[in-house]
């Protein structure tokens, strides 16, 4: 029997990067997705490949920086597949709401624009208060599990990143208080803190590296093990077993996977 089998997941941003490497390691667990973004050929996409290796699969498309389409994304998963295991609150978008992009380049504090602020907050820190709040009642009776994505940028205070330092930081704290007020409703509420490498991701990474160490060279900066993991490989096997009944005892807590990155100097 595969670790996932019958489980109902929610991943958002899941078009791509992170969001895609979770959803095809837990289809392939035995998991039915529930792969969501706001670009409907994306998820179409993901489903697609899901689906063509045997797995279990809806697309369903939500701009998570509005409340209502966040709800409906919940009551519509639960509409398909009859219940809802796990949330993954996995979606963030940089820039603004009238030119939102998928990475941010370093600002100073005092650079920083309020509207990214807003658009970085909302589409990070206030969907994943909403998406917790609209999946609740469907875990409150039997249990079930929320990963909430987080960041090292978030821990160590990435230079250039106020917005994205805040955004990820709120949403830790938030776990942490939602796993003391729901552990007694079986309810466990953790993080993972990636440090991976994507499309998307690149050069972002490249920026605060040059930004921070001079440097640029991901293949030798990015964390102790010289390299930037894969959202499939690295990623997927932590949320596999964070939504899976091995980690029920575990609640509260930060995975972090990222090469070491916090031991770097």
């Amino acid at each position: 029997m595969a670790k996932l089998e019958n489980k109902v997941v929610i991943v958002t941003g899941a078009g791509r990067g992170i969001g895609r490497g979770m959803c095809l390691a837990l289809a392939e667990e035995g998991a039915k997705v529930v792969v969501s973004s706001r670009t409907a050929s994306s998820i179409e996409k993901v489903v697609k490949e899901i689906r063509s290796k045997g797995g279990i699969a809806e697309a369903v498309v939500c701009d998570v920086s509005q409340k209502e389409q966040v709800d409906a994304m919940i009551e519509r998963s639960a509409e398909l597949f009859g219940k809802i295991d796990v949330l993954i609150n996995n979606a963030q978008s940089f820039g603004t709401e009238k030119d939102p992009m998928t990475f941010s380049l370093p600002k100073s504090f005092e650079d920083l624009p309020l509207d990214e602020w807003e658009w970085t907050m909302r589409t990070g820190l206030w969907s994943t208060v909403w998406g917790m709040k609209a999946v609740f009642p469907y875990l409150k009776e039997n249990g079930g599990k929320i990963i909430n994505l987080a960041s090292p940028a978030g821990v160590y205070a990435a230079q250039g990143a106020s917005a994205y330092v805040a955004t990820k930081e709120g949403v830790r704290g938030l776990s942490k208080v939602a796993a003391r007020d729901w552990g007694q409703y079986k309810i466990t509420v953790n993080c993972i803190l990636p440090a991976i490498l994507t499309d998307n991701s690149a050069g972002a990474y490249e920026a605060y590296m040059a930004l921070q160490d001079g440097d640029a060279d991901l293949e030798n900066t990015a964390n102790i093990l010289g390299y930037l993991g894969d959202p499939y490989k690295d990623i997927g096997p932590v949320a596999v077993f964070l939504c899976s009944s091995d980690s029920d005892y575990m609640t509260g807590h930060d995975f972090s996977v990222d090469g070491g990155y916090y031991l770097r100097p």
